[in-house]
């Protein structure tokens, strides 16, 4: 079969199955067959696909007609400009996540009463719930001088994000814990607390994609029945763990915005931050 053919035989099958955007699928699966980029489809319509890249293909998009994520079946999703590994041990990075890594950058520009700024590029900074290592590389590349902490519960995730430092070169920066949240990080000792944490509720799993609830990793996605308990929990630990004025910078979603802000009601320079439909995506806190 040549190359077009396929890739209108491959949107046809993603549209039957109901998979979204079926052509961008098709040529993303593709382009992961023939390790090629999109020019190189458009240039080689009439290119034979070999018996072996057809069979690949077609697995390939056998996995997606039964809902794997595109990135669990290429092993790759872009954050921050920067490729990342993935797979079913670490959630998907997502672009509304970038978020956080811009309110830092907002944070560590401002200036106290006196002139002086809240935070210099030598912070020390910590990821609370690594998974990928995306937020935290992402940091590392924005804070080259800056001492980076990374912290995840789950044995498999750190291994992915070891290897996402080792990839852009930057593993002597951060230090990888294994550890629930903060616990066994010393008090007083960050300038920055930031997290990606689960805030999902058990009640609103209807509400999430198929997908997600049948392939991330459950813990990554749901805290519990409301959605704000492992949030409960980090932030005692981040006000114990931050220095004097430090930031607590968390994603949230606006289920439970209310919530967390009730959470953060004896903190100072309370901000939520919309993101860009509009919803409530990342609350910053000034430790009190």
């Amino acid at each position: 079969m040549v190359l077009k053919d396929a890739l209108t035989s491959a949107t046809d099958r993603l549209t039957v199955a109901q998979v979204g955007s079926p052509r961008m699928n098709a040529e993303l699966l593709l382009r992961f067959t023939l390790s090629c980029d999109r020019a190189y489809l458009f240039a080689h319509p009439e290119r034979e696909l070999t018996s072996e890249e057809q069979a690949r293909y077609d697995e390939a998009l056998t996995q997606r007609t039964r809902g794997v994520p595109a990135q669990y079946i290429t092993g790759h999703q872009e954050f921050w400009g920067m490729d990342f590994i993935v797979t079913p041990a670490v959630l998907i990075p997502r672009p509304e996540t970038e978020h956080l890594i811009e309110t830092v950058l907002k944070l560590s520009d401002e200036k106290d009463n006196d002139g002086t700024r809240t935070s210099s590029p030598d912070s020390r900074i910590v990821d609370v719930g690594t998974g990928s290592g995306c937020i935290a590389i992402a940091l590392a590349k924005e804070f080259p001088h800056a001492e980076i902490h990374a912290t995840d519960i789950s044995a498999a995730a750190l291994e992915i994000a070891r290897a996402n430092a080792a990839r852009h070169q930057i593993e002597k920066q951060i230090q990888f814990h294994e550890t629930d949240l903060l616990r066994g990080l010393a008090p007083d000792s960050f300038d920055f607390v930031v997290s990606n944490p689960p805030y999902v509720g058990e009640s609103e799993e209807d509400q999430v994609q198929l997908e997600v609830r049948k392939f991330e990793p459950r813990n990554a996605v749901f805290a519990g029945s409301t959605g704000i308990e492992v949030i409960e929990r980090l932030v005692p630990q981040a006000r114990i763990a931050l220095k004097p004025q430090g930031w607590l910078v968390i994603e949230i979603s606006g289920t439970i915005a209310d919530r967390v802000l009730q959470l953060l009601s004896k903190w100072r320079q309370v901000q939520i931050t919309n993101d860009l439909q509009g919803i409530p995506r990342v609350v910053s806190a000034q430790k009190p």
